[in-house]
C-alpha cells in the first residue's frame, strides 16, 4: 500500500472516530453549560504526531467543518454575516486546526510520552483561546449570561468548565494508550 493511500485511508478512519466520539458527549450536566467528549480530539493528535503537523493542521480543519455541520444551529443564531463568519472562523476553523499543531512537538522532549502530554495541553489551551475569544467577542453581545459576570470572566468560566476536563481526559487516555501504540503513534510502522 502506498505511504499516500494509507495516509489518506488512516485519516478518514481517524476523523469518522473522531467525529462519532463528538457526538457521544456528556451534555448538560456541567453547572456553566457545555459539553465534554471522551477523547473525540485524540484522533487529531495522533494524526499529527503519525503523519506531521501540517496533516496534522490539515485534518483538524476538516474536523473542524465536520463538527460546524454537526452544529450548525450556533452559527444561525448571529444576527449578521459578519458575525456568522466569526463564530464559524472562531469556534469551529481555528479552533479545531490547532489541535493539528501537536505534531510540532514529536522529538522536541526526550520522553515522546510526555511530549504528546505537552502537546495536548497546548493545543488544547490554543482551543480554549479561540472559544474564548468568541465568547467575549460575539456570544456576549447574543447573549449576556445570565450571573451578570464580565464577559472575559464569564468567557473563561465557560469555556473552562468543558475545556479542563477535556484536556484532562484525553490526557490520560494518551498517556495510557502510550506504550501499547508507541510503534502507532510515532508512525514506526510506515513504510516510506
Amino acid at each position: 500500500m502506498k505511504t499516500d493511500t494509507r495516509r489518506m485511508v488512516e485519516s478518514a478512519l481517524l476523523l469518522t472516530i473522531g467525529t462519532v466520539l463528538s457526538v457521544l458527549s456528556f451534555q448538560g450536566v456541567w453547572a456553566l453549560g457545555g459539553s465534554i467528549t471522551f477523547c473525540s480530539m485524540l484522533p487529531l493528535v495522533v494524526l499529527s504526531w503519525r503523519w506531521g503537523w501540517k496533516w496534522g493542521t490539515l485534518c483538524g480543519l476538516v474536523f473542524g467543518i465536520l463538527q460546524m455541520c454537526l452544529g450548525y444551529a450556533n452559527v444561525q443564531y448571529a444576527t449578521s454575516v459578519g458575525m456568522a463568519a466569526a463564530i464559524i472562523l472562531l469556534d469551529y476553523v481555528l479552533a479545531f486546526s490547532v489541535i493539528g499543531l501537536a505534531g510540532l512537538f514529536r522529538g522536541r522532549l526526550k520522553q515522546e510520552r510526555a511530549g504528546i502530554i505537552v502537546s495536548i495541553a497546548v493545543t488544547f489551551f490554543l482551543r480554549f483561546l479561540c472559544h474564548f475569544l468568541s465568547g467575549v467577542l460575539i456570544w456576549e453581545a447574543l447573549w449576556p449570561n445570565e450571573l451578570g459576570w464580565a464577559a472575559p470572566v464569564w468567557s473563561a468560566a465557560y469555556n473552562g468548565s468543558f475545556m479542563v476536563p477535556e484536556l484532562l481526559i484525553t490526557g490520560v487516555a494518551a498517556f495510557v494508550s502510550w506504550r501499547p501504540l508507541e510503534r502507532y503513534y510515532l508512525g514506526k510502522d510506515i513504510k516510506e
